[in-house]
């Protein structure tokens, strides 16, 4: 091997290890058997998203990996691999992912990482399930507004009660 294609290899490795530190979290994919349609409206899905998802060579990304010190994350890294990086929303990828993949047989979810922890097939499949950052603000503020929301109807119905009494 050359040493242009050795130092080109060695950037790959460089900037895939900087994605895996940076990303709230990473899901690998085997994408075999996407058609180009289905695997430009996967990305296309991503990108609205604000998560990169890249295919790399699975020598990068295993050294990637190892550089950024995440252990046990080789068996993921056989066959044509895909990575989707996101590092704002921890659920973003994993969620559409998942539902991308209940319409398209052949993509299937390996493995990834969740805020800097190795993570099986299962927890990134659970992740997915979970609230997007929107659903989950929305739930925190209704349970912030129902104290607030008893607490005025229980001071109407105390007028109420105090208007009937006089």
């Amino acid at each position: 091997m050359s040493e242009a294609a050795i130092a080109k290899k060695q950037l790959l490795v460089e900037d895939a290890t900087a994605k895996l530190q940076e990303s709230a979290s990473v899901v690998v994919v085997d994408y075999l058997g996407l058609t180009v349609a289905e695997v430009t409206d996967l990305r296309k899905q991503l990108r609205d998203a604000g998560v990169e998802m890249k295919v790399l060579k699975n020598s990068v990304i295993s050294r990637a990996a190892e550089a950024a010190g995440l252990e046990g994350m080789g068996d993921i890294f056989k066959g044509p691999t895909a990575v989707a990086f996101s590092t704002e929303d921890v659920v973003a990828p994993a969620k559409i992912i998942a539902d991308f993949a209940k319409q398209a047989d052949n993509l299937e979810i390996k493995g990834g990482v969740i805020e800097g922890k190795v993570s099986s097939k299962e927890e990134i499949e659970a992740l997915a399930k979970l609230p997007n950052r929107e659903g989950m603000l929305s739930m925190l503020l209704s349970v912030l507004q129902a104290p607030v929301r008893n607490f005025a109807l229980a001071v109407k119905a105390v007028s109420e009660k105090d208007n009937e009494a006089a």
